[in-house]
């Protein structure tokens, strides 16, 4: 356990809860079945109960646990919750993007910043906030799009997308420069105002991202016993 927690703010524990949570169960560390006691989990953060099962009620709403008569239960992610969920993405971005490149007033700021932080996280070779930096770029694209309630559906599946991409990144984790020159010519093509290329360089993205996210889960279900980096399995 990180001695940081002990001395972190609450609200600060309740998210790193949910996020290390989330994280762990959308990587398959925590195999689906794997029951989530409270009383283990507060021990393990250092936090009351309270932050604990406001995180699980979370990751039910986001599908990623479910209740039982006996208690809290990873749900996971199978292989069919992965295509539909990059499906979902695919609708999502293709909107955002038609109605961005459709505005009178185009402002690419948002993501050309989000783009460089990439870049000098990619140098760095930097997974982590390669991830947050990717995040950004993408969420970007509901800002542009001017659309309130578009973006809300990508808020409300946002941590789930989060976590996916910290898995998908981590299989570029040798280079992720080539992941970088993706998210570049889709800017390109987006200042270019070239909505065919726009759309076939988004949907080419989100393929490879869908296949990387499936290769990770294959890789956790043949593991017999996960790595458990939270030290949950009995």
């Amino acid at each position: 356990m990180r001695h940081d927690l002990q001395i972190a703010p609450p609200v600060a524990l309740g998210v790193h809860v949910t996020d290390r949570l989330r994280r762990e169960i959308v990587s398959g560390e925590l195999p689906s079945g794997t029951h989530l006691v409270e009383g283990k989990l507060s021990e393990l953060f250092g936090v009351s109960r309270g932050p604990v099962r406001d995180s699980l009620r979370q990751l039910e709403a986001e599908g990623l646990v479910e209740s039982r008569r006996r208690g809290v239960y990873v749900r996971g992610l199978s292989l069919d919750d992965i295509d539909e969920l990059y499906s979902l993405r695919t609708m999502l971005e293709r909107e955002a993007l038609q109605l961005a490149m459709h505005r009178e007033s185009q402002d690419w700021t948002a993501v050309q910043r989000a783009l460089g932080e990439m870049t000098e996280a990619a140098d760095r070779g930097d997974v982590e906030a390669f991830a947050h930096a990717d995040l950004d770029y993408h969420t970007a694209f509901y800002r542009a799009a001017g659309h309130r309630r578009l973006g809300d559906v990508w808020g409300q599946y946002k941590p789930t997308f989060s976590a996916m991409l910290s898995v998908t990144n981590a299989q570029d984790a040798r280079d992720l420069h080539p992941t970088l020159s993706d998210h570049s010519g889709l800017l390109a093509a987006l200042v270019a105002q070239d909505e065919p290329s726009v759309m076939a360089l988004l949907a080419e993205h989100i393929e490879g991202s869908r296949q990387r996210m499936r290769r990770a889960h294959g890789q956790a279900i043949a593991v017999a016993r996960p790595a458990d980096r939270l030290g949950l399995l009995d």
